[in-house]
């Protein structure tokens, strides 16, 4: 496992070697990205033109408005790619943040989300990202995948998962972790 220094885009080339290391030495057929405007899901499916890439962006509004945070120019990439676009309401958040915003208090998924954030933020992404495509039709639950995530943009966390439908999130499990940031104050 590579620990990378310090959480962020930097770390992208190298998560992307990680995962091109265990593609090598593992029979996994899909790899879930986290992508926000979808430059780190066109690297990952440029750099890795052998495996099912699953893209997974923030839903439309994540951060207010009526805003799509996908880029035109990258979506058409992805489609020319041959990458799935996942779009969808986040499993550790979504409803359950207007709750707390609303009334207070924080509710299982958001705990289950702080709980994950122990181990870096992009640990958390690639929980819910494996959840959120797995819902979507995207990823069988019934073998093993890559799931990437990371802190901001680009990509610094990657794991070998069984995922799991955000209903049943608790049945995932976590094979192995290809690379992370220290986690901060380590």
């Amino acid at each position: 496992m590579h620990a990378f220094a310090t959480p962020g885009p930097e770390g992208t080339k190298a998560t992307i070697e990680a995962v091109r290391e265990c593609l090598g030495r593992r029979n996994i057929e899909r790899v879930v990205v986290a992508t926000t405007t979808g430059r780190t899901a066109v690297a990952f499916a440029e750099a890795l033109p052998d495996v099912q890439i699953v893209a997974v962006t923030h839903n439309v509004g994540f951060h207010g408005g009526d805003e799509f945070e996908l880029e035109a120019s990258h979506a058409e990439a992805l489609e020319r790619l041959g990458v799935p676009i996942v779009t969808c309401l986040h499993a550790l958040s979504g409803v359950g943040r207007s709750i707390s915003r609303t009334f207070g208090g924080i509710t299982g998924p958001e705990l289950i989300a702080h709980a994950l954030r122990m181990l870096g933020q992009g640990m958390k992404v690639c929980v819910e990202c494996a959840a959120m495509a797995a819902d979507a039709g995207a990823l069988p639950t019934d073998r093993d995948a890559i799931c990437v995530g990371g802190t901001g943009r680009g990509a610094d966390t990657a794991v070998v998962l069984r995922p799991a439908h955000a209903g049943s999130l608790l049945d995932l499990r976590i094979r192995e972790v290809l690379c992370l940031p220290k986690v901060a104050g380590s």
